[in-house]
């Protein structure tokens, strides 16, 4: 799960707590990308091909923390995932497949006792084989270090070392619904390494991917270079790539339409029609399971009262915003779980979508001259982006009736430093996304769970008797069916009560100039661009 400053997704918002700048340099790159002395040079980019280096433009800054235990922002994570590798990854699709695993498990014990076999040869870029140690290290540490990831790792009870290559990892009493779905998919890193100078290894990590991490200007660029080691039999065809951080949709579609980057990350609604007529230029898109959401806060202030809450949704219609903002890469969401994650669990979205509060400004503003104070202003809080483009809707709509909104958009670093303090005086709702996987626990638990108050969430909502337990519940069963009973009335009681208002999903965009072959678009954002795979291979023709 993910904090994703985009959709927000390794978890987010993402989805995903970081440590992000404003201000990033996205460079210009030129020529065809063989002067080596050239900083701000890419593969392609430039002269139309020629080179061997990527230069990929991200839609969003990172926080710049590299070791997976700790990084809790996607964006970071589509560096990670190529200089590591996962005991399990996603594949082209949403299931997890064996990596650094030989194949899956041996379930014992009612399904609460997981026996991996390693893969034998697979090596650190130090040259250290990777272990079963190494493994129990990287499902341990994000909970002995209270990490933001720990949510994902805490319902294991224990690991045991059985052999270099033999893993046995003992969850509790009772088993956990998403462990094959997401925590086997657990990075992993080489525990020597990282536990000798966690602070060096954040930002010079040390993995056993495709490709080695070989430079950091920070809030500028990441360099890559392929790894000619690699233990799989996969062998990249890039020799180099180049992260860069743009913020800025106008500046990312100037560039790729300049040649000045090889490939775009996040093409704003706008300019889809612009770019499916652009020459040289392809487009790449796939649905993700990304939740965008505006959440209120429930711990102090006047949208402590659902009337209240309820008001603010009555005031504005989510969809004519989506249609005119975002119709071309995204569509509405009724509840926290993505349409794309629902396909498998059929959660009756029909029925949530005539629960929301539909556009009704009169209703609105009964319902906040009878329960908001005398010259209720909300503070939103919001990135830049989209969410600010909603946020602005919001606050014009709330001025139509006689309110309004204070709008702050701010830098990610401060927002995320910010939506989980439950202060009144910093917020009364703050706009931000998740990504996750196809489980309901990814989206239900870290962000809704009282657990997560103040950690991946700042609503504070408090639940009914039952609601935080059904959570919690839900997590301890590997029966679906009885999952869906236990999530079922939670999600009903998020469209009902509104601590968090849904309001759509993102696809993964990204526009490519037409010499990058082989890229494809995957549906967790973390794992774009996909550069090696069993499926694609990115080259520069």
């Amino acid at each position: 799960m993910v904090l994703d400053q985009t959709t927000v997704t390794r978890r987010q918002l993402l989805g995903s707590g970081a440590a992000v700048s404003a201000a990033v340099i996205a460079g210009c790159i030129g020529g065809d990308g063989n002067d080596d002395n050239d900083d701000n040079e890419g593969g392609g980019g430039g002269g139309g091909g020629g080179g061997n280096r990527l230069h990929f433009t991200q839609e969003q800054s990172r926080e710049e923390n590299f070791d997976p235990v700790i990084s809790n922002d996607a964006y970071s994570f589509q560096v990670i995932q190529q200089v590591f590798d996962g005991l399990y990854e996603y594949g082209e699709n949403l299931e997890l497949q064996p990596k650094l695993a030989t194949g899956e498990p041996t379930v014992e014990r009612d399904g609460t006792r997981f026996i991996f076999e390693i893969v034998e040869g697979a090596t650190f870029h130090n040259g250290d084989e990777v272990t079963a140690g190494d493994v129990a290290h990287s499902f341990t540490a994000p909970v002995e270090e209270e990490t933001e990831n720990a949510s994902t790792y805490d319902m294991i009870e224990s690991t045991e070392v059985i052999d270099d290559y033999q893993l046995q990892v003992d969850l509790g009493e009772d088993p956990y619904g998403p462990f094959e779905l997401a925590t086997m998919g657990v990075t992993v890193v080489p525990e020597s390494v990282r536990t000798e100078d966690r602070e060096a290894f954040n930002t010079s990590p040390v993995g056993s991917g495709p490709f080695e991490f070989a430079e950091l200007q920070e809030n500028e660029y990441v360099d890559l270079a392929r790894n000619d080691d690699y233990w799989d039999d996969l062998e990249p065809n890039l020799e180099q790539v180049r992260f860069v951080a743009h913020d800025d949709d106008a500046g990312r579609i100037s560039d790729i339409r300049a040649e000045n980057t090889d490939v775009i990350a996040g093409i704003p609604n706008d300019d889809w029609d612009v770019l499916e007529n652009e020459g040289g230029v392809n487009l790449h898109s796939a649905e993700s399971p990304s939740f965008m959401y505006m959440a209120f806060n429930c711990n102090e202030g006047p949208t402590t009262n659902p009337e209240v809450r309820r008001a603010i949704a009555h005031s504005f219609s989510m969809s004519d915003f989506i249609e005119s903002n975002a119709g071309n890469v995204a569509s509405p969401m009724y509840s926290p779980i993505p349409p794309v994650v629902n396909e498998v669990w059929g959660f009756p979205q029909d029925e949530y979508e005539g629960m929301l509060p539909e556009y009704d400004p009169d209703e609105a503003q009964s319902l906040l001259d009878e329960h908001a104070p005398d010259g209720f202003t909300p503070t939103i809080i919001t990135p830049e982006g989209i969410r600010a483009q909603l946020a602005e809707r919001l606050a014009t709509r709330l001025d139509e009736i006689g309110y309004g909104a204070d709008v702050q958009v701010l830098d990610f670093a401060t927002l995320v430093d910010t939506y989980t303090s439950g202060s009144a005086d910093d917020y009364q709702m703050y706009l931000l996304g998740w990504t996750g996987g196809p489980d309901p626990d990814f989206y239900l638990y870290p962000l809704f769970h009282e657990s997560q108050a103040g950690v991946n969430q700042g609503h504070y909502y408090e639940g009914s008797a039952d609601f935080h337990d059904n959570i919690a519940q839900a997590r301890n069963s590997a029966d679906q069916e009885e999952r869906y009973d236990l999530y079922e009335p939670v999600i009903r009681e998020i469209v009902e009560q509104l601590p968090v208002l849904p309001a759509f999903t993102q696809d993964n965009t990204m526009a490519s100039r037409d010499y990058v072959q082989g890229l494809q678009p995957h549906p967790e954002v973390t794992r774009n661009p996909t550069l090696v795979a069993d499926y694609t291979n990115v080259s520069l023709q």
